[in-house]
């Protein structure tokens, strides 16, 4: 045997030596971190995410349908507020039709493929910027024709213009606002996503610029435009000064409820994972939990939107029963018995939009 075998050998035994005599006892699992288990989220958004969305999107689906068959029979772009809810009808219907994908991204493993997954998330985005864009910009329309009645009279033969070109402008913003998600979505484990982990820097950037832009910014707006509108219309003398005060109120509760409760979630999780994330698996379901329960509330603002700004009109709900009447769901006896009450003079007080935010 030369001198090279008898080294090896001498090496193998010391190594057979080693690991015999080491002892597994004193290995101390503790430095490696556990896996956080998430059975019951998933199990409470199989039913819940699948019910929920549903009915959102039934919803979703129908209201805004109706406000764009009605705009279009009808063809009452006439004012800045009748194209400005021709365009979040619509930014709405392409939200409610992405809900099946999110219902299904949510619930089993994405195979749809990197395309679709890109095409979900932007088109969400899209919708969801757009439509918080034209709500503050619904809030400014309605601050000019009632706080600042004399001013917004004079530029009365531009206003249908001015509201084409910056709901235009309006969508071009919402795109530019999408790129995030249309660049870095993929799919990861199975599912799709913009985010590579809980911990993923980019999640902070694009929740934190959400935040901003379509929950801050759109608040503000809204609050500064219809606590002046309010003030403006207790000073008035009018018989539906009231009622156009209660429409304020409905507008403005529908907006918190929906949105805030998600945005203080999403808020408190862009902190959470700005520091590293938690190591609690408890504390990381609650908010899961959280965020799944506000998120389905935050989307509901896609079926109440034509409530809120369109059929509570005078003038949107017999355009709405007349179409209905036209497209025979709805019997001639029927109609006149909805629509015999009211009286002409209402339609020429009416301020020509399908709000009764008028004085």
């Amino acid at each position: 045997m030369n001198f090279e075998s008898s080294l090896s050998q001498h090496e193998e035994n010391v190594t057979t030596m080693n690991y015999s005599e080491y002892n597994y006892s004193d290995f101390n699992y503790d430095d490696f971190p556990s896996l956080c288990v998430k059975e019951s989220n998933r199990h409470f958004r199989l039913w819940f995410m699948s019910t929920f969305f549903t009915i959102i999107c039934f919803l979703g689906l129908t209201g805004n349908l109706l406000v764009i068959l009605t705009s279009c029979y009808f063809k009452r772009l006439k004012t800045m507020t009748d194209v400005y809810l021709f365009n979040l009808a619509f930014a709405d219907l392409l939200f409610a039709l992405s809900l099946p994908f999110w219902a299904a991204n949510s619930m089993a493993e994405w195979v749809l493929g990197v395309l679709v997954c890109k095409a979900m998330h932007t088109i969400y985005k899209v919708s969801f910027y757009s439509s918080m864009f034209l709500l503050c910009f619904i809030s400014v329309d309605r601050y000019f024709a009632i706080s600042k009645a004399v001013s917004a009279h004079r530029h009365r033969s531009q206003a249908v213009f001015l509201s084409k070109v910056s709901s235009a402008i309006i969508w071009v913003m919402a795109l530019i606002f999408s790129i995030p998600e249309m660049t870095y979505t993929t799919i990861n484990n199975n599912t799709c996503t913009p985010y590579t982990s809980n911990n993923d820097q980019l999640r902070v950037s694009l929740q934190a610029s959400q935040i901003v832009l379509a929950f801050a910014l759109p608040l503000l707006i809204m609050s500064f435009c219809y606590s002046s509108i309010v003030k403006t219309l207790c000073q008035a003398r009018n018989f539906e000064r009231n009622k156009a005060i209660k429409v304020i109120l409905a507008v403005v509760a529908v907006f918190l409820v929906c949105q805030v409760p998600y945005n203080l979630v999403l808020f408190w999780s862009t902190v959470v994972t700005a520091e590293g994330g938690t190591e609690d698996c408890n504390y990381e379901n609650i908010l899961l939990y959280a965020a799944d329960v506000t998120q389905c509330v935050a989307f509901l603002r896609c079926c109440l939107n034509p409530f809120v700004y369109a059929f509570i009109g005078v003038k949107f709900r017999y355009d709405l029963l007349k179409l209905l009447k036209d497209l025979g769901c709805m019997s001639r006896e029927r109609f006149f018995k909805y629509t015999c009450g009211r009286r002409r003079s209402s339609a020429a007080n009416d301020t020509e939009t399908t709000t009764t935010f008028s004085p």
